[in-house]
């Protein structure tokens, strides 16, 4: 990746080095006058970061190496967000509002300084980058692709019969689907029915009733899972429901523990600025984020980090892997009873749903393919990006600001989208060829342990591997 200067081109609106700089003071801890100290010094530190971050932008510019101009627009509203109404009032600013009373005056100033480096960056990529970039492709075409498909998925794939994949699922999933959407409003699509549960079904009030309620959610989880399905020690129990900042993406998602568990793992849910927060997907969402999904897998990898290296425990994360298992995570509650009504399993088959539409639309629009003849859309056409986005807000109950968000995460990240099912896919089958080999011997428990402690593999071993404990 770095030979094809793909850093000289990383504009995301999830995963960017301006939003890493950002990120950096969520997780870092805040307790002491030493932390603060920490913060302050590390304020400091932000406009050289982001100077750097400009000055490889402006290399790839130069270099005829642009990034697409959708992902540019959205990443420059995030920052206006980001700088809200200016210095006193920004992101960095009412971060360090709680600060102690006797570093007020350097985080202030500290705050200044990076709210300045962000408002000049949006500044440069506003009157410079985004005009360099006006009538750049939005999509990366196959080579670019594949090599995506490599960094972020461990493997390379057949990127036909990954295609093929995506749509065999899709049909698969629109038959559940409409079978459960009966019983909750009979003669309505799925899609109906979904937006009926937005008004009618059930929701939680308030975003800090929100954030405890999928606490509470977590803390249930374990309770029921530790000891029948997993063996879970005292500290990977701890895990932390957060509100993500603003100006973050549409999508929730996990941060995990650092490897003392000082910091413990965090599950944040962005709130677009709603109040209220229908349930039908966030349960399956949260059994995705947190129990038994991101943090049981990353936080069991810190756990037994001596016993693995520092690339299987943190920085050789494969994305398929860690996002198979989560999706995984989310069928394991449903196979073993956790969506009791129809509302909950209705969202968790959206859910999975989307990670369907993904690997047909990431595939389908970097590499133009051809939408098949059996396909309710649009059959024989060639996909685009826009084409993408009305197929995805079609066949799902996401508003149409997620939808957005995630058309713009796929465009700007493209093969991450495709490694949920197809991650999923190799867990299951791992899993199959396990319990066929022990038979009735085979204890679930004990392969998910194992399973969970081997630290990150790419999608070329995983199955193996999993086959093989």
């Amino acid at each position: 990746m770095h030979e094809a200067d793909e850093h000289l081109r990383a504009i995301s609106n999830l995963f960017s080095p301006v939003h890493d700089v950002r990120s950096v003071f969520s997780l870092m801890p805040a307790e002491t006058e030493a932390d603060w100290a920490d913060i302050a010094t590390r304020l400091r530190a932000v406009p050289a970061s982001l100077e750097s971050y400009r000055a490889a932008l402006a290399a790839g510019l130069e270099r005829g190496l642009p990034a697409g101009p959708r992902q540019v627009t959205t990443v420059i509203g995030q920052l206006e967000e980001w700088i809200a109404d200016g210095a006193e009032k920004s992101w960095f600013a009412q971060f360090v509002a709680d600060g102690p009373e006797a570093l007020r005056t350097e985080l202030a100033e500290g705050a200044r300084e990076a709210t300045g480096a962000i408002v000049a960056l949006r500044e440069w990529l506003a009157g410079t980058y985004s005009p360099g970039v006006a009538g750049a492709p939005q999509i990366v075409g196959r080579e670019r692709y594949a090599r995506w498909v490599r960094y972020w998925n461990g493997t390379d794939l057949d990127l036909d019969e990954a295609y093929a994949y995506g749509w065999s699922e899709f049909h698969r999933l629109h038959a559940e689907m409409k079978a459960e959407a009966a019983k909750i409003l009979p003669g309505a699509t799925p899609w109906e029915t979904l937006r009926h549960l937005d008004t009618e079904g059930e929701a939680v009030e308030g975003v800090e009733e929100i954030r405890v309620w999928l606490q509470e959610l977590m803390d249930e989880a374990i309770e029921a899972l530790d000891g029948t399905h997993f063996e879970l020690a005292d500290r990977v129990k701890r895990v932390e429901s957060m509100i993500a900042p603003p100006g973050s993406a549409a999508a929730p998602y996990y941060t995990s523990p650092s490897l003392d568990f000082s910091r413990p793992g965090r599950t944040w849910l962005p709130t677009m600025g709603e109040t209220r927060f229908p349930v039908y997907d966030l349960v399956s969402t949260w059994y995705h984020e947190g129990v038994p999904g991101h943090h049981l897998q990353l936080a069991q990898w810190a756990h037994v980090a001596d016993q693995l290296s520092r690339y299987q425990t943190t920085v050789g994360m494969v994305s398929a892997n860690a996002e198979g298992w989560a999706l995984y995570a989310e069928r394991l509650m449903d196979e073993l009873g956790f969506l009791d009504n129809a509302e909950r399993r209705l969202g968790y088959l959206d859910c999975q749903m989307m990670r369907a539409v993904r690997v047909i639309i990431d595939i389908g629009m970097h590499l133009e393919l051809e939408i098949p003849a059996d396909s309710p859309f649009h059959p024989g056409e060639r996909w685009t990006p826009e084409l993408a986005q009305e197929f995805f807000g079609q066949h799902s109950g996401r508003p149409a600001d997620f939808v957005e968000s995630e058309l713009v995460r796929y465009l700007g990240m493209p093969g991450q989208a495709i490694g949920y099912k197809l991650g999923e896919r190799a867990w299951l089958r791992g899993r199959e060829a396990a319990r066929a080999a022990h038979g009735d011997a085979f204890d679930a428990k004990k392969w998910h342990m194992a399973a969970l402690s081997q630290g990150s593999l790419g999608l070329d071993d995983l199955e193996a591997e999993l086959s093989a404990l």
